[in-house]
C-alpha cells in the first residue's frame, strides 16, 4: 500500500557510449526517459528518424518472411499457448544470436523472393486459364482462329451475343443485305450467352458481309493463335502445369526453412528494439564529445544503476528528489494486493499526494467477488485454473499474470462464501443422491448444508440483503477514512472533521436510528436495538449534518453562501442512501449464480436413474455448470469494478496521477531481460 519514491536521474557519458547506454537502460526496464530540451551552443539534438524508420522496414521484412514460412507451414499451436509469454533470453544468448544478422538478413530476402516467385507464377497460370476458358467454345475449330485468306476467299470468325443457328444468321444478314451472297456460315458452338461463327466468303463480298454480319451483332475475337484452339488449349495446360511443379518446388523451398522460423522472429524483435533506441536519441543532448540523459527512476533501483553506469562506461550520474506534478507513479504492494493495482489502473493512477488504496481495495474486491459468484464448487474451478496456469506458465506477460493472480484470490474468496451459504455446483451434492443413490446426501457443512445460512431459503434472501447494505456502508466508510487519513498527511486535520467524520456521524447516526425502530426489526428477523440508540443516533445524525451545514461551504467568505452551500452538501445525503442500495447487487447476483446452478441440476436430473437419466444429467451439469460460470463470473467481475469505480473511489480518490512507464523491452517474441 504505497507509492513508490521517484527520483530524478541525470547521465552524463561520452558520446560514443550513447547507444550503448541507451541498449542498458533499455534491457534494465528502470528508468523513463524524458526529453532534455537542452540546445544551445554547445549542446545539439541529433535527428535519427532516418535510422528508426530503416531499422522498422527491416523488422517488417522479417515480419513479412516468418509470415510466409506460416502460411505454408503450420505452426503447431497448444490450446494455451497464448498463455506462454515471450521466450526469455539473457544479454549472452542475445548477443550470440544477434551475431547471425547477415544470414537473418540473406533468409528473409530469400523468402521474400520465393513468395514474389509463387506470386507471378500464380498469376500466369490465372492469365493462361482465362485464355484456356476464352478458347473453350472454339474447341471443335480444326484450324487457326486466324487462318486469314486464300487467294479466292476470305475468313470471318466471331461470336454473336445470343444464340443463334445457321438459318438464322443468314435471314439476319439478307434482311440488313439482301444483296450479300456467296458465304457459308458454320456455327462452331452456341449456347444463351453467345454462338461463335467461321464464316467463309468471296472477297468480292468481304466488306459488304463484314458490314451486315457488324450490323447484326458480330464481335470479333480480341486475340488469335496460329495453332487450331484445341491444340493451344492444349499448349496452355502444358504452361500451367509446369507453373504448378514451379509453385511446389518454392512452397517446397519455404517449408524447408521452417526450422529458421524463430531466428526471423528473433530479428523481428532485434529490429524493433533498434528502432526504439535509435527513437530515444531524440530525447538525448550531445555536446561534441559527451550526452545528457534525463528521466526518471525508483529510489530502489538509482543507486543501482548509478554503480553500473559508471563500472561499464565511465558514467556519471546525479541523483535528486522528483518534485511537481509531472513525476510519475509507481505503486508497491504486497502478493495479495499487487494483482488489484490492474483494477485501479484502469480507472486512474493516484495523485503523488494521496495513499495508494490497492491494498485496502483488494480486501473488498475479493470479498464482493465471492459473494457475488458465491458457489464453492465454481471457485475451486477458477482457483485451481488460475493457480495451475500460472505454475505451468512461467514467462507468462506481467499483465495477464497479475489477472489471473486476481481471479486466483476471487475464487478462494468465492469457495468460502459457496461453503458459508451451501452451494456446491448449486445443490449437485443433493441431487445426486436423491436421484441416482436413492438416499438423502449425508450432512457435510459447506457442500450439502450451510455453514452460515442459505440464502435462497426462507428469510435468507432478507439476511444476505441487511448484510449487503452492512458492507456497504463499511465499504463507503473505508474510502472516508482514506480521504481522511489524506488530509492529516497534508497537515489538513480538520478537514477530515469537516468532510468525513461528519458523513460518518450522519449516516452511522442514520443506521442507529433504523435499527431501533419496529420498521426493521421484522426485515432483521426480530433483531433491535435498544430505544437509548434512537437517541444516540439522532444526536450522531445531528452533529454530522451541523458540521456539514456550516464548515462543507468553507471556501465561501460570505456566511449566508456559505450555510447555502452547507445545506445544498447536506441534501448529498440522498446519494449515500443511494450508494448504500447499490450494494443489494451483492444479494441480487449471489441469488442468480444458485438458483441458475439449482435450475441446470435439475433439467440435468429430468430422466431419473436409469443410463439415459446419468448420460443427460452428466451432459448437461457440464454444459451447464460451464455457461453458468462464464455468465455470472463476467457479471461478478462488472458489478465488482463498479462498486469500486462509482461508489468507493467517489469518496475520497483524486487519481489523475501519470503510470510510471519505463524504456523497456518492447518486444513479441523474445523478452531479453538484464537484472540490475
Amino acid at each position: 500500500m504505497a507509492i513508490v519514491k521517484m527520483q530524478r536521474i541525470s547521465i552524463y557519458a561520452l558520446s560514443k557510449y550513447s547507444k550503448d547506454v541507451l541498449e542498458t537502460l533499455q534491457r534494465l526496464g528502470v528508468m523513463e526517459i524524458e526529453n532534455v530540451g537542452i540546445e544551445d551552443s554547445v549542446f545539439y539534438k541529433t535527428d535519427s528518424s532516418s535510422y528508426s524508420t530503416s531499422y522498422m522496414r527491416s523488422a517488417s521484412l522479417m515480419t513479412q518472411a516468418a509470415d510466409i514460412i506460416c502460411e505454408y507451414v503450420k505452426e503447431k499451436k497448444g490450446l494455451l499457448s497464448s498463455l506462454e509469454g515471450r521466450t526469455p533470453l539473457t544479454a549472452e544468448e542475445y548477443e550470440e544470436i544477434a551475431q547471425k544478422n547477415p544470414e537473418a538478413l540473406d533468409l528473409a530476402y530469400k523468402l521474400s523472393g520465393y513468395k514474389k516467385k509463387i506470386t507471378e507464377n500464380k498469376a500466369k497460370i490465372i492469365a493462361y486459364q482465362s485464355r484456356i476458358d476464352a478458347l473453350l467454345p472454339w474447341k471443335r475449330l480444326d484450324v487457326p482462329m486466324n487462318i486469314g485468306a486464300t487467294n479466292s476467299s476470305k475468313v470471318i470468325v466471331g461470336t454473336f451475343p445470343e444464340e443463334l443457328s445457321e438459318e438464322d444468321i443468314r435471314l439476319k444478314v439478307a434482311e440488313v443485305s439482301p444483296e450479300t451472297e456467296l458465304f457459308d456460315v458454320e456455327v462452331v458452338s452456341a449456347d444463351t450467352n453467345q454462338t461463335c461463327v467461321f464464316v467463309v466468303c468471296y472477297k468480292g463480298v468481304y466488306d459488304e458481309l463484314m458490314t451486315a454480319l457488324r450490323k447484326i451483332g458480330l464481335i470479333l475475337p480480341s486475340s488469335s493463335t496460329p495453332n487450331n484452339p484445341a491444340q493451344e488449349i492444349k499448349t496452355l495446360e502444358s504452361k500451367i502445369k509446369k507453373k504448378q511443379e514451379r509453385i511446389a518446388e518454392l512452397e517446397k523451398a519455404i517449408a524447408s526453412c521452417q526450422g529458421q522460423l524463430s531466428l526471423l522472429r528473433f530479428f523481428e524483435d532485434y529490429y524493433v528494439m533498434k528502432a526504439e533506441r535509435y527513437a530515444q536519441l531524440d530525447n538525448v543532448s550531445y555536446s561534441p564529445h559527451t550526452f545528457v540523459m534525463t528521466g526518471f527512476i525508483p529510489e530502489t533501483d538509482s543507486e543501482k544503476l548509478k554503480k553500473l553506469l559508471f563500472e561499464r562506461f565511465g558514467a556519471e550520474v546525479e541523483l535528486e528528489d522528483a518534485e511537481g506534478e509531472d513525476v510519475p507513479v509507481l505503486l508497491k504492494n504486497n502478493a495479495f494486493a499487487a494483482p488489484a493495482e490492474g483494477v485501479l489502473l484502469s480507472y486512474s493512477a493516484p495523485s503523488r499526494f494521496e495513499l495508494d488504496p490497492t491494498a485496502i481495495m483488494a480486501i473488498f474486491y475479493y470479498i464482493f467477488f465471492g459473494m457475488m459468484f458465491s458457489d464453492a464448487g465454481y471457485g475451486l474451478v477458477m482457483s485451481l485454473a488460475c493457480g495451475l496456469a500460472l505454475l505451468k506458465f512461467k514467462n507468462m506477460e506481467a499483465g495477464l499474470k497479475r489477472s489471473l493472480k486476481m481471479f486466483f484470490f476471487c475464487g478462494l474468496s468465492t469457495t468460502f462464501w459457496g461453503l458459508m451459504f451451501g452451494s456446491f455446483f448449486g445443490d449437485a451434492v443433493s441431487v445426486i443422491f436423491n436421484t441416482f443413490i436413492g438416499t438423502s446426501p449425508p450432512v457435510i457443512p459447506g457442500i450439502t448444508t450451510p455453514i452460515w445460512f442459505n440464502p435462497t431459503v426462507g428469510s435468507g434472501p432478507t439476511t444476505l440483503l441487511m448484510f449487503s447494505f452492512l458492507f456497504g456502508i463499511i465499504h463507503l466508510f473505508a474510502g472516508l477514512t482514506l480521504q481522511a487519513v489524506n488530509y492529516i498527511r497534508q497537515g489538513n486535520f480538520i478537514y477530515a472533521v469537516y468532510d468525513d467524520l461528519s458523513w460518518i456521524l450522519v449516516v452511522t447516526g442514520a443506521v442507529f436510528a433504523l435499527l431501533s425502530t419496529d420498521m426493521l426489526s421484522g426485515m432483521m428477523n426480530g433483531f433491535k436495538l435498544p430505544a437509548v440508540f434512537l437517541t444516540i443516533g439522532g444526536i450522531m445524525a445531528g452533529v454530522g449534518a451541523v458540521i456539514i451545514l456550516i464548515f462543507s461551504g468553507r471556501e465561501s467568505k460570505n456566511p449566508l453562501k456559505r450555510l447555502l452551500k452547507g445545506a445544498y452538501n447536506l441534501y448529498g445525503a440522498t446519494s449515500y442512501l443511494s450508494d448504500i442500495l447499490s450494494y443489494s447487487r451483492l444479494l441480487a447476483l449471489g441469488l442468480a449464480t444458485g438458483v441458475v446452478a439449482g435450475v441446470f441440476n435439475q433439467l440435468g436430473s429430468m430422466m431419473g436413474n436409469s443410463v439415459v437419466g446419468i448420460i443427460l444429467f452428466v451432459v448437461v451439469f457440464i454444459i451447464g455448470h460451464l455457461l453458468n460460470i462464464g455468465i455470472n463470473a463476467l457479471g461478478a467481475y462488472v458489478h465488482t469494478n463498479r462498486l469500486q469505480f462509482v461508489e468507493f473511489f467517489g469518496k475520497f480518490y483524486t487519481g489523475g496521477g501519470r503510470d510510471f512507464k519505463p524504456y523497456a523491452v518492447n518486444t513479441k517474441h523474445y523478452n531479453i531481460k538484464e537484472d540490475i
